[in-house]
């Protein structure tokens, strides 16, 4: 009888990957990034090890949203205060605030707890074009 192969912390390869996000839908990109931050798209994924790989997000500000959601998606915060409830559309996500749009939308998708967070630190978000990552050489992923 064969064992199932675990994989350990020291043996994870990470590779860099960069997403184009013009005109893809936030969910989407979303479900992608986090398939590929968690590591299931290697054949030596392991449940319980971060084995994923680092994910750059450029062109954040021109993501899609379908359907009326611009309008009628509503993203909250707290403050922990009485009273201390925000309350932000959408479109002021999209306006203001692209990357954490971005960044909440993947990050719902990862695991909760220590490893999700974990993993949550290999996504880096930009506005524009440029990134400071052109080092590692990252490979251009497409997400139809």
């Amino acid at each position: 009888m064969k064992n199932t192969y675990m994989q350990k912390k020291q043996e994870v390869k990470r590779d860099w990957y960069v997403i184009d996000a013009t005109d893809v839908n936030l969910g989407r990109l979303a479900s992608k990034a986090a398939h590929i931050l968690r590591g299931k798209h290697k054949t030596t994924f392991t449940p319980h090890v971060d084995c994923g790989d680092n994910i750059i997000v450029v062109n954040a500000e021109k993501v899609n949203l379908t359907g009326n959601k611009l309008n009628d998606k509503i993203y909250y915060n707290h403050s922990g205060y009485t009273g201390g409830l925000r309350q932000r559309t959408a479109k002021v996500m999209k306006e203001k605030y692209p990357v954490e749009m971005v960044e909440r939308a993947i990050k719902g998708m990862l695991p909760k707890g220590r490893l999700g967070r974990q993993m949550y630190k290999k996504l880096f978000v930009y506005t524009g074009s440029e990134h400071p990552h052109m080092a590692q050489q990252p490979k251009e992923l497409e997400i139809k």
